[in-house]
């Protein structure tokens, strides 16, 4: 089958971009998994951060699996309304992301304060200082909330990632193997 694949042109060019396609979609989410995992969400580009939801407090804007992307923003520029990420520094939070809406915002001589809240919760959040912002979230990213579901079901992972990566191992592999008896058929 792959020597008549690797024969026709067209479905040479098509089998090389679909194999493109699948790395680069493969390497693309490994990084961004690899990269939130390993630093721990503390890796900005540019200032920009990716997050993924893990609870229902943002139910219905934001939903369990849902990644989303917040950027660094002075804090004089965030109003009641916007949707921030912030790193809890009492009660339960302490310690947590969380990402929740701003209801009310302050202005002293100690800088800037926020009280924030889950958009499916009851009661607000502790009142939270400019400094515990890590940035403002400006987009719900569609495809990698779709994948990041995908991911964390296992059944799901295993057709989604784990068969297309062995597929692709193995036409590399039998692509190689091809390769070097080409070689030694020249010799």
């Amino acid at each position: 089958m792959l020597k008549r694949i690797k024969d026709n042109k067209i479905l040479n060019i098509i089998f090389n971009v679909v194999k493109t396609i699948i790395t680069i979609f493969l390497l693309l989410l490994i990084c961004i998994i690899f990269i939130q995992r390993v630093t721990n969400n503390n890796f900005a580009i540019g200032g920009i951060r990716v997050f993924t939801i893990i609870t229902g407090s943002m139910e219905p804007v934001y939903k369990v699996g849902d990644m989303i992307i917040s950027i660094e923003t002075n804090p004089e520029k965030i109003e009641v309304g916007d949707n921030v990420v912030y790193k809890g520094f009492k009660g339960d939070f302490k310690d947590k992301i969380v990402t929740h809406q701003v209801i009310d915002k302050k202005q002293s001589d100690n800088g800037y304060t926020f009280i924030t809240k889950g958009v499916n919760n009851t009661i607000e959040d502790p009142e939270i200082k400019e400094e515990q912002i890590i940035g403002k979230v400006i987009y719900k990213t569609v495809i990698l909330s779709f994948i990041s579901r995908l991911i964390n079901n296992s059944s799901v992972f295993f057709f989604v990632v784990f068969i297309p990566f062995v597929v692709l191992v193995f036409f590399e592999i039998i692509e190689t193997i091809e390769e070097r008896k080409n070689q030694e058929d020249e010799e």
